[in-house]
């Protein structure tokens, strides 16, 4: 059994594509499964039965994001057990995905990120340049924490305005990013050269290649970006507690209500699924009564 889960394991990594991460949550799940089915030697003979019984004793001690999760993985294994004619039938045919919580992103107003972007000042904080530079690029690009952090030099191409991103599963985008993002990142690169000359001169190794750089002049780290933007978001005096996921939120939300294509900000956030996208379609009801006083013909009609 043990074998037939590490081929698994390749086979999500080198196929499918998923990340790491994501192939280490699903053996995990994989295994708690067989360890409750009494680690069957024969896959081929799983039961609902056994399913059933896995599922049912998850409720009480996991969350329903939790028991969905779980629900995935043994979908997926039980469809790689199929393709390798392993199983010859679904043993969760029947058992529906719980019912999960209706998810509302956090996002800040357009006002909330002007403020955050102009809190780091030179002078007051010693990468000022830097932090301005990515947050800037986030918010302008909508890219996760940890595909901005593992961006490149060579992945911004400034003559076109665009940066190429690998997000999710491997999987490769290219996204434009604004006037105001470039700015900010050529107002950087001198700051980003100082931090290698200090770093070699000192004898060590230098990264780079690595588009935002620590004191060490190391790639920063998502934790380093993730306390930054905090920061950055409690001097501003933001309410909301401000972290780099709340950017890509805003990001989507902004330009969905300025009239944006849910297709297009699909692909600008490198969703694979359109329904994870549509969370972002909520709007604030002042918005939605400006829209619907100036497109309604009633709306007019009653304001006469």
């Amino acid at each position: 059994m043990t074998g037939r889960i590490d081929n698994f394991a390749s086979w999500l990594l080198v196929e499918k594509g998923y990340s790491r991460h994501t192939v280490d949550s699903y053996v995990r799940d994989v295994m708690e499964f067989c360890r409750s089915a009494g680690e069957p030697a024969d896959l081929s003979g799983l039961t609902a039965d056994q399913v059933r019984a896995f599922v049912a004793s998850l409720y009480g001690v996991n969350s329903a994001a939790s028991v969905a999760r779980k629900l995935s993985a043994l979908r997926t294994f039980f469809r790689y057990l199929s393709r390798e004619k392993v199983l010859d039938h679904d043993p969760l045919a029947g058992i529906a995905n719980p019912r999960l919580a209706r998810y509302i992103p956090t996002f800040l107003s357009v006002d909330e990120v002007f403020a955050l972007l102009e809190e780091p000042t030179p002078g007051r904080d010693t990468f000022a340049l830097r932090d301005r530079a990515l947050m800037e690029l986030m918010y302008s690009t909508g890219m996760r924490v940890s595909e901005l952090v593992s961006r490149n030099m060579d992945d911004l191409d400034f003559s076109e305005g665009m940066v190429r991103v690998r997000g999710k599963g491997n999987r490769e985008r290219i996204v434009p990013f604004g006037r105001a993002a470039a700015a900010a990142l050529e107002a950087y690169f001198p700051q980003r050269q100082q931090l290698i000359r200090d770093r070699v001169s000192r004898g060590h190794v230098a990264e780079r290649s690595a588009l935002f750089l620590n004191s060490r002049g190391s790639r920063l780290t998502a934790r380093s970006v993730e306390r930054l933007v905090r920061t950055y978001g409690e001097r501003a005096g933001i309410a909301t507690v401000v972290t780099p996921h709340a950017l890509r939120h805003s990001f989507a939300t902004h330009l969905l209500e300025m009239g944006a294509d849910l297709r297009v900000v699909q692909e600008l956030l490198g969703h694979v699924s359109l329904s994870t996208t549509q969370k972002y379609t909520h709007v604030n009801m002042d918005h939605l009564n400006r829209v619907y006083d100036r497109a309604h013909p009633q709306a007019r009609a009653d304001k006469r």
